[in-house]
């Protein structure tokens, strides 16, 4: 599914415009992406909990060139799913 497809099932699932459904799926993911970049936990009871985590620096390997590089730490975001969702998939 991708966001179009999302937007068309939010409408047919609470009788909004399409417009207004994209809009509300916008700021949704805004909302998210804000709490991120702020570092704040986002958690969705029964979907699951997105969060910001750091991944340490490592060594790599170029695969064209077989050497050694340093990859540098950064922040990535994560995301865990809840109990409800896990059980839903199986």
């Amino acid at each position: 599914m991708n966001k179009a497809e999302l937007v068309e099932e939010v409408a047919d699932q609470t009788g909004l415009t399409k417009k207004a459904s994209r809009e509300v799926v916008d700021a949704i993911i805004s909302a998210i992406t804000d709490s991120l970049v702020r570092e704040e936990r986002v958690t969705l009871v029964g979907f699951g909990t997105f969060q910001v985590r750091e991944r340490k620096a490592r060594r790599g390997v170029n695969p064209q060139t077989r050497k050694a590089i340093n990859i540098p730490a950064k922040k990535v975001p994560k995301f865990v799913a809840g109990k409800s969702l896990r059980e839903a998939v199986k």
